[in-house]
């Protein structure tokens, strides 16, 4: 390459630099950065932007009246007049920096970083008012003369040293009424733009976390301002060229361009923010509401409804549309859950309407949560509605608390139940393990029906009480009973052989100890299904409170769910103990080693003896899946095997059958 096209490419490059029409956001925000001096410079930057707006609004308006030949007024506008004390040699520097440029990009660029160093103490919103407010000084001083100078002759004489006639005589009109119109409507799009940025900056107030929006918005106020302030400058040259009647111009357009499509930008960036930011004050005012003592039906209305939308329940007993105010003074039961729930779990709260459709103190409402509703999702809600005889929400519309119920009661899509009381007060977050678990046993289903339930160490009764008529009247009788199963056919077989064998060996039999034998994998699925999730529900039920004997062979249990064989020996409703296939199969299939003991110390403690010495010699890990249950999990669980804390994993499973996989930990 020759030292003559060498040179040239240097040239071109450093005008690139220095171009912004070719620069990107990241090029300008490293320029112009340097500038910025962050300090606690303070400046009453709405007065002057009042002004501003007062000031320029008139004037632009005198441009069409001049332009169109027309004396449409704006006197009718009241404009406020803050006291206010003007910056003025700030705006006469800024005004000099300005004036009697050449045209040109480069210039445009140099001359906007000179006036961001002579503001660099200033915030970003000043920064772009203060330049317009000292363009406005100008801008509007010439167009002021240009009304008045025909009839004052000191307007007229002003007007003759400000070059002013040079643009509004009738011949000079015609021949520049189009680059007037030009750079008057592009000064109105730049005002919109500071209106903008300044409107954006009094929203800062707010946390970005709570506002995301915003963060994105704020990070590209500095190229805003500076797109706004190069627009100053480019209209202050354009407006030199055309008083000097010089053959140069300032081309307009590539600017114009740029502020309307920063103008687009900001105006959805605000419309966004404002959408949050209402979010975050509706989500304040319910939890407020949710903590002070606020009539049920106030409550409800407030967290399921938008403003404007229809506030009616599907009555699903009588199969009509009631209003909300059936809720008035109720303790209300809110059955919170996805489309994809189950005719099961549907089932759970059955017995608990059954119950309280006598009583008029408490109501059941479904709330569906479906995030963006279709044909096919209301087809869906319409079956499910049909299956519900207590009332449904009837509205194809987003939740208005939805954040609320996801984020502070842990919904997770899987059912969950909130009791409110009647003064909307919340009596416990989710009820529904409660419910499935306990039964009637714990209604109203408050957190204090909890804690006693809690207290009980018999529960076996509860997971398989009243779903089977056989473990009802054993439980009743007190017999001893080997609730098993597992993954393993071949293991079920043999323990099924050596317990069958256990509780009908002779030393037993004498003993008047009845044993019966429960295979939970031989019921149906249905059956199985519902006798895991009791369990998943009583560990739930459990899992925040201290942790006893009874938490830990609960979760034992649930921690055998997915093993090869397992098996709970209980007395009545009362839990022996709980055991891995590994070592409750050896100790059955090793009877002959201990039966003779059972006639001296008993059945009850002799089998756990021998099974405590098995554990003691046997290794295994513990595994407890958790499904992605509504509501809070804890952050530790301490392995119910030995006293260590179990770690954490993430796992995923789908089953194919339309509904989606579930994380499990």
């Amino acid at each position: 390459m020759s030292t003559k096209s060498s040179l040239k490419s240097l040239l071109h490059s450093a005008e690139n630099e220095h171009n912004p029409l070719t620069m990107s956001d990241e090029q300008i925000l490293e320029q112009i950065y340097s500038t910025h001096v962050h300090s606690d410079t303070k400046f009453d930057v709405d007065s002057l932007f009042t002004l501003v707006e007062n000031t320029l609004r008139r004037s632009t308006h005198i441009v069409d009246n001049v332009v169109q030949g027309s004396h449409a007024s704006l006197e009718h506008i009241d404009d406020k007049i803050p006291q206010f004390n003007s910056p003025l040699c700030t705006l006469k520097q800024i005004s000099h920096e300005m004036s009697c440029k050449p045209p040109s990009e480069e210039v445009a660029h140099k001359t906007t970083l000179a006036i961001l160093n002579k503001l660099s103490n200033y915030e970003w919103d000043a920064k772009a008012v203060l330049t317009i407010a000292a363009f406005a000084l100008e801008y509007s001083e010439f167009w002021f003369l240009a009304q008045y100078q025909p009839t004052d002759p000191l307007a007229k004489s002003i007007a003759i040293l400000k070059r002013v006639p040079v643009l509004t005589k009738p011949a000079a009109l015609q021949k520049y009424r189009q680059p007037i119109v030009e750079l008057n409507s592009l000064v109105k799009a730049t005002l919109q733009v500071i209106e903008l940025i300044f409107e954006l900056e009094k929203l800062t107030t707010y946390n970005t976390k709570d506002v995301p929006a915003l963060e994105d918005a704020i990070e590209q106020i500095p190229v805003d301002v500076y797109w706004a302030i190069i627009t100053i400058v480019a209209v202050v040259t354009q407006i030199d060229c055309l008083t000097t009647e010089s053959e140069l111009k300032q081309e307009l357009s590539h600017y114009g361009q740029k502020i309307n499509i920063i103008l687009s930008k900001l105006r959805k960036q605000i419309t966004l923010c404002r959408q949050q930011i209402e979010e975050v004050e509706y989500y304040r005012k319910l939890r407020k509401i949710l903590q002070t003592p606020t009539e049920i039906m106030e409550v409800f209305k407030f967290l399921i409804f938008f403003k404007g939308a229809p506030q009616l329940l599907f009555d699903g007993a009588t199969k009509t549309t009631v209003d909300i105010t059936v809720l008035k003074k109720k303790n209300v039961y809110l059955f919170v859950s996805s489309l994809d729930i189950t005719d099961e779990e549907i089932l759970v709260l059955r017995p608990v309407f059954d119950y309280i459709k006598t009583n008029d103190e408490y109501k059941i409402v479904w709330i569906p949560i479906v995030e963006q509703w279709t044909e096919q999702l209301r087809k869906k809600f319409e079956i499910l509605k049909s299956k519900m005889p207590w009332y449904v929400v009837q509205h194809f519309g987003s939740i208005a608390g939805y954040k609320y119920i996801k984020e502070e009661w842990h919904f997770k899509k899987m059912p969950m139940v909130v009791v409110l009381n009647t003064r909307g007060k919340v009596q416990h977050s989710n009820a529904f393990h409660l419910i499935q678990a306990h039964g009637m046993k714990a209604f109203p289903y408050t957190s204090w029906n909890e804690e006693q339930i809690n207290r009980e160490i018999n529960w076996v009764g509860s997971v398989v009480g009243g779903i089977h008529a056989d473990v009802n009247s054993w439980i009743e009788k007190q017999k001893y009973i080997f609730f098993y199963g597992g993954n393993d056919r071949e293991w079920i077989q043999q323990f099924t052989k050596y317990a069958t064998a256990l509780a009908n060996d002779a030393n037993i039999k004498g003993a008047n100890i009845s044993i019966e034998l429960f295979c939970v994998e031989k019921e149906d699925k249905s059956f199985v299904k519902r006798f895991w999730s009791g369990i998943e529900s009583l560990f739930v039920t459990k899992v925040h409170r201290t942790v006893d004997a009874v938490t830990q062979e609960v979760q034992k249990m649930l921690s055998y769910k997915n093993e090869t064989g397992w098996a709970l020996l209980s007395k009545g409703p009362a839990v022996v103990l709980s055991g891995h296939g590994t070592t409750i199969l050896k100790t059955v299939a090793e009877f002959e080693k201990w039966k003779e003991v059972v006639i001296k110390k008993g059945f009850e403690f002799t089998f756990k003896e021998y099974h405590d010495k098995i554990v003691t010699t046997t290794h295994r890990c513990s595994h407890l899946e958790l499904p992605n249950v509504a509501g809070k999990l804890p952050e530790t669980i301490k392995c119910p095997d030995c006293p260590r804390t179990m770690e954490i994993f993430i796992s995923y499973k789908c089953c194919h059958n339309g509904h989606a996989g579930n994380a499990i930990r």
